[in-house]
């Protein structure tokens, strides 16, 4: 096992050096902060990560969860975990003060989560999503429900999850089945099933609250008629016991990896008793759990850079202390073996897993500390802030994911036969990330949602927002002798970026809307390389003005390290642009036109 998961040093470069999180103390929301606490936070999640997580990282893999007549049983330490995480504030640490929050910024706290990603994600989803069903309530339910439910949720008591599945539908939630029927008692009556339910049942805690979205009986169809509740597990009574709420897990699914947290299916009402209790508005139940939901997908992208993060040093490791083979100069047999990381095509492959991980942990970190200036920074920021939010949330979901499989494979492939074998992490690494591209709308999904959503949303804007940050990089970049090549690089990348655009949006306005949207998974590769990019560029900015004033060898070497990883970025994947934006330009519908009967054998 790797002794190392994280960097340090590189997490806070991207959240002071780059992101300037102590300028988020200057707003009244964060003003009881300081750098100081900010560290604090971070040394104990590593210190979590190092002595608690990491050490169970293979056992929970090895001894997952074990389904009994509803019931599922999970390691015994997570109840311990569970609790270590409510008593430290961890799973409330970003909720306001009033709710029993820290107040910490998000920009710090996908940080916390992030280490405790790479050091045992199975471990990691247990509290946070709690937090995320959490705050979804503080934003939307009624003072009782909030009062009823998020201390215990924060106190690592119960489990928070976000149910929205259902068999018959997947990602389809038009097709949504489950229904509630109202009552004369202040809730409704819930009947229907959900699957693929994230920690929807287990011992860890006592007992587990859905935010879960249905169709009340009268309700408009489609996506307008869907609203949202809270149906907990158990439903506590006046005297303070828990009874039945009619909610059962009837299985739990055996996976490729992410093994230590179970995966359930959920039957409501099967007695016609499962109570639950409105969230805000009728019908308005999906644009509340969109706030869960684009938050769970920056999470997603963190939780798949924090696994791949893990591999590179895992690989990282191996490379430095396994000997193997002479430089390709050498020419007698007899001189000693090297270290295979001082091989050109090692060194290729520990770049390739440094560039998308501290590319798409830059992005991460960016995104947070969008939200954190969303909700405490000036007003008249807001609208700009939040469409860049908007338009970043699908690549930075998606580019993770997508390739930190490709990452960890990498880091596989550097440890060549051992890679493959268990002894060494690699091999439960690459099947836990499989799960991200799925995770919260798979690829296709989010290739829709940015393309025929967020380019066209009010006229534009978004777009215009984002080409307007990376080409203020790009100036700034261009100063910069070392990197000025890639300056222009990247602006040339953006120029077609908006020809590819417009070229598409034509065909939309021709009102060929399938053929619009039959790449789109494809122009969400296009962009999510144009944003790596950009976070290296910006990162490499920031290195070459450090480099001046470095005073220690470590430092020196870390900057350097930025330098040339930066560059290969731009000489290895940014020209990957050229064949994707041949494939768009075509636009000649083939998989439109291809038949399903053409399948056949």
């Amino acid at each position: 096992m790797a002794e190392t998961f994280v960097s340090m040093r590189n997490l806070k470069f991207l959240i002071y050096e780059l992101n300037n999180a102590e300028a988020l103390c200057a707003y009244p929301y964060f003003e009881e902060h300081n750098r100081e606490i900010f560290d604090l936070v971070l040394d104990t999640a590593l210190k979590m990560g190092t002595d608690d997580l990491y050490p169970r990282f293979v056992e929970m893999d090895r001894e997952q969860p074990t389904f009994d007549a509803g019931t599922i049983s999970v390691n015994p330490w997570l109840r311990e975990f569970m609790a270590a995480c409510g008593e430290g504030g961890w799973i409330g640490a970003n909720a306001p003060f009033e709710h029993g929050g820290q107040q910490i910024p998000d920009t710090v706290m996908v940080a916390f989560r992030f280490i405790f990603g790479a050091a045992n994600y199975s471990a990691s989803a247990y509290p946070f999503l709690g937090t995320g069903a959490a705050l979804l309530m503080i934003s939307f339910a009624s003072r009782e429900l909030i009062d009823t439910y998020v201390p215990n949720i924060f106190a690592g008591k119960w489990q928070g999850t976000m149910a929205l599945t259902e068999p018959h539908a997947g990602s389809s939630l038009t097709d949504l089945k489950t229904t509630a029927t109202r009552t004369d008692a202040g809730y409704f009556n819930l009947v229907g099933q959900k699957i693929f339910i994230s920690c929807g049942e287990h011992n860890a805690v006592n007992n587990i609250v859905h935010l879960m979205i249905a169709r009340i009986e009268d309700a408009p169809a489609g996506i307008k008629g869907i609203s949202l509740f809270v149906v907990p597990k158990l439903r506590p009574c006046a005297d303070g016991t828990l009874e039945s709420n009619d909610l059962i897990c009837t299985a739990t699914f055996h996976k490729l990896g992410y093994k230590g947290a179970p995966i359930t299916q959920l039957e409501m009402g099967e007695h016609g008793d499962c109570r639950a209790w409105l969230v805000g508005e009728e019908n308005h139940g999906l644009s509340y759990m969109f706030q869960m939901m684009n938050e769970a997908r920056v999470g997603v992208g963190a939780g798949a850079t924090a696994i791949a993060t893990a591999a590179y040093y895992a690989s990282l490791e191996y490379t430095r202390e396994r000997a193997q083979g002479r430089p390709i100069t050498a020419k007698d047999p007899a001189t000693p073996q090297i270290p295979i990381i001082e091989h050109a095509d090692v060194k290729r492959m520990l770049l390739f897993q440094r560039a998308i991980t501290e590319g798409s942990l830059s992005l991460i970190i960016y995104c947070s500390n969008l939200i954190d200036r969303i909700h405490a920074g000036p007003a008249e920021d807001k609208e700009r802030l939040e469409l860049l939010l908007d338009f970043l949330t699908p690549i930075a979901k998606t580019y993770p994911s997508e390739m930190g499989i490709l990452s960890v494979s990498t880091g596989l492939q550097c440890l060549g036969g051992y890679g493959y074998c268990d002894e060494f992490p690699l091999e439960q690494l690459y099947r836990d990330i499989r799960i991200h591209p799925i995770h919260e709308g798979t690829t296709g999904i989010q290739g829709m949602d940015l393309l025929g959503r967020k380019v066209t949303m009010k006229n534009g804007q978004a777009l215009m927002i984002y080409i307007e940050e990376i080409t203020a990089c790009i100036e700034k970049a261009k100063g910069v002798e070392a990197i000025a090549a890639e300056a222009q690089q990247l602006e040339e990348a953006l120029a077609q970026l908006q020809q590819l655009t417009m070229h598409l949006g034509g065909l939309a306005m021709k009102g060929e809307i399938d053929l619009f949207l039959a790449d789109a998974t494809l122009y969400l590769e296009y962009v999510g390389i144009i944003t790596m990019a950009w976070q290296w560029l910006w990162q490499a900015t920031v290195s070459e003005t450090a480099l001046a004033d470095c005073d220690t060898e470590g430092d020196t070497n870390f900057y350097m390290g930025k330098r040339y990883a930066c560059h290969y970025f731009f000489r290895y994947e940014l020209p990957k642009l050229q064949g994707l934006a041949t494939r768009l330009q075509q636009s000649d519908g083939l998989t439109l036109s291809m038949q399903a009967k053409y399948f056949e054998d």
